[in-house]
């Protein structure tokens, strides 16, 4: 099995997913994509080719309740072929899932298809939601949010010395980056010094703001990058006047950092 990721959580990073399955159909490997995060793309025509290939896996997995903002929890998990997830999960128990049913118990006892038996039925929000809004609609909120992050990185580099990206060219609308206090723009980046105290920079703005009552976001190392910003545009209500007051706010709880 292969499993590609359409959408990381940090960095909200897209594997090539149709070369890989290309792959995976040469070794007769199956397929799944994690399209938890990214996968409300598919929804805009202008940015699902960041999904390009996905038709071909085997089972995807897809969360409504984080890039098109469902209602919480709602998951879906879509497969290919009908009877793998008995294959998988099926237990056949006789206190619960008789099989001397007059209909086919199968296709009808859902609870013995997946590991956690009773469920609640969380794709019915989403399709109210579908119709409620309908393609256009959830096209529309792909396409403002994506358009928020675009402003933002462009708003970042804009006001560069203060921000320096750590992706240049995000794919979603996962925003990751540094804020550099005035203290510490003139030292060498690429010396330990400089990034031990970077490491600290971030705690203490999100203290700042925290205190102060302004706002939140979230801040985390990743391998061997020190603590950076992580700002995730996700609600169609959120604008670019909203990103400035965002910088804004941040330059001014670092300033005397």
């Amino acid at each position: 099995m292969v499993a590609a990721t359409a959408g990381t959580t940090v960095l909200g990073a897209f594997d090539p997913i149709e070369e890989i399955a290309k792959v995976c159909q040469k070794y007769e490997l199956y397929l799944h994509v994690d399209a938890a995060w990214g996968g409300g793309a598919l929804m805009s025509p202008k940015y699902r080719h960041l999904l390009k290939g996905i038709e071909s896996a085997d089972s995807v997995t897809w969360n409504p309740h984080k890039l098109l903002c469902a209602p919480q929890q709602c998951s879906t998990f879509l497969i290919k072929d009908s009877d793998i997830c008995i294959q998988a999960h099926a237990t056949k128990a006789t206190y619960l899932f008789q099989q001397d049913k007059f209909y086919d118990a199968t296709f009808y006892d859902t609870g013995d298809k997946h590991i956690q038996c009773g469920r609640r039925a969380d794709v019915l929000k989403f399709w109210f939601m579908w119709k409620a809004k309908g393609s256009d609609g959830f096209a529309a909120h792909i396409e403002h949010i994506f358009g928020v992050a675009e402003y933002c990185v462009a708003e970042l580099r804009r006001r560069s010395p203060a921000f320096k990206l750590l992706m240049e060219e995000p794919e979603c609308t996962n925003i990751t980056f540094w804020f550099i206090p005035p203290s510490m723009r003139d030292i060498n980046q690429n010396s330990v010094e400089f990034w031990e105290k970077l490491h600290r920079v971030a705690p203490k703005i999100k203290e700042h703001m925290m205190r102060r009552g302004s706002m939140m976001v979230t801040y985390q190392p990743l391998r061997n990058y020190q603590n950076f910003f992580r700002l995730v545009i996700q609600s169609s209500e959120v604008t670019n006047e909203d990103i400035k007051y965002f910088l804004d706010e941040i330059e001014d709880c670092g300033k005397d950092l």
